[in-house]
């Protein structure tokens, strides 16, 4: 019980306060631990150093120790919440658990891109820029909204129901070191260059492990989307395959048959293609669904940690 109130209280204080400053924000510290350690195992474009398999194993034991790190503080922070009364307890998971969760942050980002659109087609790139690596120079508007709105639904898993499932599974542990694992792919898990280094070697391990985390919270997150319908599911299940992730293209694909729009990512992949065209309310729309599968997610979270409390 003490777990329940913590993921609410969570909850609370990110629709009410927010992230908090990067000084204190774990997520800004584990980037910056991988910001270091990858620097020094990524050899720099056409740089062969080493064989690539040390390459990719220095990556592996990079990744582990920095795992292990996070696990180490999480595991030491829901022990002492044990011998604490209950309500303090359920304070410190709960604010503990907060910065593993993003909803509110994601929220405003893609709502200000679509506001920041309503000014100028620049400023909507600017913006947009915030949230996607991709290269947005060349994007126009419509380009520019879906962008947004892919990048909600696959970072609505990301920051919000992945956590959730592994809070539920592992504890305060599990959230904290799949959110190490989210935060390492997104800085690590390239196909070739960037920032200056090959990550083709170095970030595989890292990518493949956010794979294996995400798979099953990525098609939680399309069912909370989608209608109950096996034929729902059947065409989500086809448009994802169309992405070149094993797991992005689930909820991406979900948004884009609930919403009826086309969402695509130029020369890579075009989801629900014979949809319409994205206009701005949509944005909005996407992010009314979304909010819904927040609560969803919670209530889930909830019955299941109840239901296995009952059971013991």
């Amino acid at each position: 019980m003490v777990s329940i109130a913590a993921l609410w209280l969570a909850l609370a204080i990110d629709r009410w306060l927010g992230e908090p400053p990067d000084g204190w924000h774990p997520v800004v510290w584990m980037g910056r631990y991988l910001g270091w350690a990858g620097s020094r195992i990524a050899p720099r474009p056409g740089e062969d150093r080493t064989h690539r398999l040390l390459t990719f194993g220095a990556g592996a034991f990079a990744w582990c120790v920095g795992a292990s790190m996070v696990a180490a503080v999480a595991v030491g922070i829901a022990l002492v919440a044990v011998m604490l009364p209950a309500w303090a307890g359920a304070l410190l998971v709960g604010f503990a658990l907060k910065p593993l969760l993003a909803w509110r942050m994601l929220w405003d980002e893609v709502l200000a891109v679509e506001a920041a659109l309503g000014r100028s087609l620049d400023e909507g790139r600017t913006q947009l820029a915030r949230l996607v690596s991709r290269d947005v120079s060349t994007l126009g508007e419509v380009q520019v909204r879906e962008s947004a709105i892919e990048s909600l639904a696959e970072n609505l898993n990301d920051s919000l129901v992945a956590p959730l499932f592994w809070f539920v599974l592992l504890g305060l542990p599990g959230a904290a070191v799949y959110r190490f694992s989210n935060t390492a792919d997104a800085m690590w898990g390239y196909r070739g260059a960037r920032a200056g280094h090959d990550w083709e070697w170095a970030g595989k391990w890292a990518a493949r492990v956010d794979d294996v985390l995400s798979w099953i919270p990525a098609r939680i997150t399309a069912a909370l989307l989608l209608p109950v319908s096996p034929v729902a599911w059947a065409s989500c299940r086809r448009e994802a395959r169309r992405t070149p992730s094993p797991n992005g293209g689930w909820p991406m694909g979900a948004m884009a048959l609930r919403l009826g729009v086309r969402l695509a990512k130029p020369g890579v992949y075009v989801l629900n293609a014979p949809g319409r065209e994205s206009i701005a309310s949509d944005t909005v729309r996407a992010a009314t669904l979304a909010s819904r599968v927040v609560v969803l997610s919670a209530i889930g979270a909830t019955v299941a940690m109840a239901g296995r409390t009952a059971w013991t």
